[in-house]
């Protein structure tokens, strides 16, 4: 009887702690590590019904968590300790079989994969230090960013654009496992960035369907990559102006107009990259019209620099010059709620008015 080894499945077993252990060959270990993580997790909540404590199904998890990353972390020494062509048991013939040190298809593609779990890390074990760091620095890079502007802002709005690293880290990954089965096929690997890649999709007038679907996950990222700008420009003012506006005056009755306007874009995006190379794609705006009414954005600007003056430089010094008023809770309380049913009375006149002429326009007709 012959047993192999596969190292990852192992790896994705032991995300119930204990599993991978098992099904590696340490039974006592796979055992242990089960009943400590799911035995301290069951023991936490019953002290927790016992004492009406909440504290103790906190302090559970995190000791769930602690035993999961030991229980992972000493599963991949073994793995990497273990030879990628390691086989137990006995042969058809009774005897052991031998242990060879060469590196099998098995285990360039657990180790390619398990180093991907970093962006990056994964295309540097294959030699691809350009193609590799791209994936890093992009990766960190937007991650530095993102904090360095909540940090700066005090607004926690930019964190909903931290939903764009998991698209990195799935690209990266998918690249990296690409990467490696044409290796494992006997082809030659060029160590490109990405950027290279896109110069090299210009040069023939064509642009990348994977890359236009995996920026269509930001609203008017991916219709400006495929050359609609006007589209594109408007689709991510639209988003980013609804979110800073809504966290601006506390409009959270309206955010469910996020996910509106963010499956809007993704799937617009997703049938503009289904109909590219099959006919030509014209950049027509999601507004029409957008530029005759610049008298209105102006007007929507100006009034929100004077808000600005009004609720940051003249309602604290008012403030504090009489506080008997309680002139700031008053604005806070009062001023946002005005303006907001002001914004939606005119809105809705606005549409009135408009199927109004619509209808008279039909009927002359």
């Amino acid at each position: 009887m012959q047993y192999q080894l596969n190292k990852l499945r192992a790896f994705f077993l032991n995300f119930i702690p204990g599993a991978g252990h098992y099904y590696a060959g340490g039974k006592i270990r796979g055992v242990v590590y089960f009943l400590i993580s799911f035995g301290g997790l069951f023991l936490s909540v019953l002290l927790a019904l016992a004492s009406n404590e909440d504290e103790f199904i906190g302090i559970g998890l995190v000791g769930f968590i602690l035993m999961w990353g030991l229980s992972m972390l000493h599963l991949l020494i073994t793995l990497l300790r273990t030879p990628n062509s390691h086989t137990t048991g006995l042969s058809a013939e009774g005897s052991t079989p031998p242990l060879t040190q060469v590196r099998s298809a098995e285990g360039e593609r657990f180790h390619v994969i398990l180093l991907s779990f970093i962006p990056g890390l994964g295309h540097f074990h294959m030699g691809l230090m350009q193609r590799g760091l791209s994936f890093l620095i992009s990766f960190f890079g937007f991650m530095t960013v993102m904090l360095f502007l909540t940090g700066v802002t005090s607004s926690s709005a930019f964190l909903l654009l931290f939903g764009v690293l998991p698209v990195i880290w799935l690209y990266s990954m998918f690249d990296a496992v690409h990467h490696v089965h044409r290796k494992l096929a006997g082809e030659v690997l060029v160590d490109r960035t990405l950027f290279e890649d896109l110069e090299a999709g210009r040069e023939d007038g064509r642009r990348s369907k994977v890359l236009a679907t995996l920026l269509s996950a930001f609203p008017g990222a991916g219709q400006m990559y495929l050359g609609l700008q006007k589209r594109g420009l408007q689709l991510m003012l639209l988003f980013l102006g609804s979110i800073y506006v809504m966290d601006l005056l506390r409009l959270s009755v309206l955010f469910f107009l996020i996910p509106v306007i963010w499956f809007y874009s993704l799937f617009d995006g997703l049938q503009l990259v289904s109909r590219y190379g099959r006919e030509p794609l014209q950049d027509k705006p999601v507004v029409e019209g957008f530029m005759n009414h610049q008298g209105w954005l102006g007007a929507g600007l100006l009034a929100l620099g004077l808000y600005y003056i009004v609720a940051n430089v003249a309602v604290p010094a008012l403030d504090t010059r009489f506080p008997e008023w309680h002139l700031e809770y008053r604005v806070n309380t009062y001023l946002k709620t005005i303006i907001v049913s002001v914004l939606l009375i005119g809105g809705g006149l606005k549409l009135l008015m408009g199927s109004k002429n619509n209808a008279g326009k039909a009927g002359g007709k």
